[in-house]
């Protein structure tokens, strides 16, 4: 089996307001992120207990709380679409999993999610993508 190191966040509420509701409709209490980014297992796997050694991931999750702060946003899709671009803004992740969802759907239950896989191929082709843009 292949060596593979994967970071796992999950269920941070994010300071976020998604979505235009009119009377009647159900308005989240929360939306959610799941976030798995695959690394290199050699930033997992470290020969000395020292923060140089592996991937600082908390700037990623204070931009990706700034994000979520920055504006209201229509959809999440949008906003999952600026936390993946954070993401591929640190070369050393070379695959991302994102999960946004929001609760409750109906009736006080249920949670709906839409969820994004992104290889190392397309990290790279966004990554060229934002260096054209600069």
């Amino acid at each position: 089996m292949t060596r593979l190191a994967r970071i796992e966040l999950r269920d941070l509420h994010l300071p976020v307001s998604i979505g235009t509701y009119g009377p009647g409709d159900v308005v989240p209490d929360a939306h959610i992120l799941d976030l798995t980014l695959t690394i290199a297992p050699d930033l997992v796997q470290i020969a000395s207990d020292e923060m140089v050694n592996v991937f600082d991931y908390d700037p990623l999750i204070a931009k990706i709380a700034e994000i979520a702060r920055s504006r209201t946003f229509e959809t999440q899709e949008y906003l999952m679409t600026l936390i993946t671009q954070a993401c591929a803004s640190y070369d050393v992740i070379e695959a991302v999993e994102l999960c946004l969802r929001k609760l409750p759907v109906l009736g006080g239950t249920g949670s709906l999610g839409v969820r994004l896989v992104l290889g190392s191929e397309d990290l790279a082709a966004l990554r060229a993508h934002d260096r054209r843009a600069q």
